[in-house]
C-alpha cells in the first residue's frame, strides 16, 4: 500500500510502499477514503509532541470503510463507513474511561502521533474508537470533522454554550469556521476576531453578526462593547497571545475555551478573573461519544467544511504551505 511516513523531527515526509496491516483482537482494518491535513500533523514534524513515536504515519481526520475485523469484533461490521479521530485508544478501566471521558485517560494514545494514522491506503484502529458515519454524509468533506469538527463542537459544549449566548470565535480557519457555524446553529449570537478585514466577508457569510479586526481595534474593548461582553470566547487560532488579548472582553461569569494555542504561557489578569468569576477551559478534542454527537449534529444541520481534495503525493506540499501560511482552505487527501 502507499503511505506517507514521518521519520523524524524537521524531516520531510517519506512516501513509501508497505504491506497492509492485519487487524488483531478488538481491531478493525479500515480502507481509507479520505484523511484531512491538520495543523497537528505539521506540529508533529516540528517536534511539538515529545511523546511522539517515529517512524509514524500521520493523520487523524480519517474516513474509510471497514475492510476486515479482528477476533472478537462484532461491531462495526465489514463494509461499514466509519470515521477515526485524534483519540486512538485509552486504557479502558480508569475512572475517566468508565464514565465516557476517554479523552482524559492518562494512558490515552493519539492517532498519527504514537499510532499510525490516515496518510496511508489502509490503517488499523481499535473497534471501540471508530464511529459510523451518518447516512448521506459526504466522507471526503466530513474528514475534517474527525478533528476540527469535534474540537469546535465539543469546545462550545465544554464552554457552556446556550441559545442567545454571545460567542466570540478567534480565527476562522479549520476549527474556527466550524465553530462559527455550530454556534449559530445552536442559537448563539456570534462575533469573529481576525487580524485584518480580509476575513470579514467570509466570517459574516458563516453566520457571524459582527467582525473585529484586531489590527485596528483592541479585541477586549470591542467585545465589551457588544452588549457587555462575550459569554464565551473560543480561541481557534494557533496563538496563546490572541486568547490573552481577547480575555478582557468576557462578560461576568464568562468562559475562555482554548482549542488553539502555541508553546507560550497564557497570561491572564488574576484580579479581574476573581472579581468577575471568569473561567478558562482547555479542550483536547473529545471522546467517542462526542464524535457521534458532532457527526449527528453536522448531518442534521448540513454543516461540512469546504475542502480541497489532494493526492497522498501532494501531502508534503500541503504541509509546507501550511507552515508558510499560504495554505488556502482545508486540504483532504483522497484515496
Amino acid at each position: 500500500m502507499h503511505a506517507a511516513v514521518a521519520t523524524a523531527v524537521d524531516t520531510p515526509l517519506s512516501l513509501v510502499e508497505r504491506d497492509a496491516p492485519t487487524p488483531g483482537p478488538g481491531e478493525v482494518l479500515v480502507r481509507m477514503t479520505a484523511c484531512g491535513v491538520c495543523f497537528t500533523d505539521l506540529n508533529l514534524i516540528r517536534g511539538h509532541f515529545p511523546f511522539a513515536r517515529f517512524p509514524v504515519v500521520p493523520g487523524h481526520e480519517v474516513t474509510g470503510v471497514v475492510a476486515a475485523v479482528g477476533a472478537g469484533v462484532t461491531f462495526p461490521s465489514v463494509g461499514t463507513a466509519v470515521g477515526a479521530q485524534f483519540l486512538y485508544d485509552s486504557c479502558g478501566h480508569c475512572d475517566y474511561c468508565v464514565r465516557g471521558d476517554q479523552i482524559l485517560c492518562p494512558a490515552k494514545r493519539i492517532t498519527g502521533i504514537v499510532a499510525d494514522g490516515g496518510y496511508a491506503e489502509y490503517a488499523v484502529f481499535k473497534a471501540g474508537f471508530v464511529t459510523p458515519l451518518p447516512d448521506g454524509l459526504d466522507p471526503v468533506a466530513a474528514a475534517p470533522l474527525m478533528c476540527a469538527g469535534i474540537t469546535a463542537f465539543n469546545g462550545l459544549r465544554q464552554g457552556g454554550i446556550r441559545p442567545g449566548a454571545r460567542v466570540a470565535v478567534i480565527g476562522a480557519g479549520g476549527i474556527g469556521a466550524l465553530a462559527i457555524r455550530y454556534a449559530a446553529a445552536m442559537g448563539a449570537r456570534v462575533a469573529v476576531l481576525g487580524r485584518s478585514r480580509s476575513g470579514e466577508e467570509h466570517a459574516l457569510s458563516l453566520g457571524a453578526e459582527r467582525y473585529v479586526a484586531t489590527a485596528e481595534q483592541d479585541p477586549a474593548a470591542a467585545l465589551k462593547g457588544w452588549d457587555g461582553g462575550a459569554n464565551l470566547i473560543l480561541n481557534a487560532a494557533p496563538s496563546t497571545a490572541a486568547a490573552s488579548a481577547a480575555f478582557g472582553g468576557l462578560a461576568p461569569d464568562g468562559t475562555l475555551v482554548l482549542c488553539g494555542y502555541d508553546n507560550t504561557p497564557l497570561n491572564l489578569p488574576t484580579q479581574a478573573m476573581v472579581l468577575n468569576r471568569l473561567h478558562v477551559v482547555a479542550n483536547p478534542s473529545g471522546s467517542p461519544h462526542d464524535l457521534r454527537d458532532t457527526l449527528a449534529f453536522s448531518a442534521a444541520h448540513g454543516i461540512l467544511p469546504e475542502v480541497t481534495p489532494i493526492s497522498l503525493e501532494q501531502a508534503p506540499k500541503a504541509l509546507d504551505a501550511m507552515a508558510a501560511g499560504t495554505a488556502a482552505g482545508r486540504s483532504v487527501i483522497v484515496f
